[in-house]
């Protein structure tokens, strides 16, 4: 059954995620992906605010967890899910590892990008 709660969360994540990016990129219009910037600091939050009250206060219990965070807000973006990784690696303590991760996201993210985009682009 947290399968399918999971699939039902992802299903919603996936439609929010591009009717708020649609519309606030025809919003603001332009070539900067404000859509996308929106989806991944709004998704951010959600994480770090929904993550607070299930594990800091037991206000969710653990079969609203799965299909909220992992399903809902995963899809949403996975972006809120590298922030907060990353926050974490801080609070144990480990800037050092934090920057890793988010430096090596950004830039390792950046050349698998283009090198997708290079291979798909053989076979057009």
């Amino acid at each position: 059954m947290t399968l399918f709660f999971l699939a039902v969360g992802g299903a919603f994540g996936a439609v929010s995620r591009y009717l708020v990016q649609g519309w606030v990129q025809d919003f603001t219009g332009g070539r900067f992906p404000w859509g996308t910037f929106a989806v991944n600091i709004t998704g951010s939050f959600m994480l770090g605010l929904v993550f607070a009250l299930a594990m800091d206060r037991s206000v969710l219990s653990p079969e609203v967890r799965v299909p909220l965070m992992v399903g809902f807000i995963g899809s949403y973006t996975t972006f809120s899910t590298l922030m907060l990784e990353s926050w974490v690696l801080v609070e144990e303590g480990d800037v050092l590892r934090m920057f890793a991760n988010l430096a090596g996201s950004v830039i390792i993210g950046m050349i698998a990008v283009v090198a997708g985009l290079a291979l798909g682009r053989l076979f057009s």
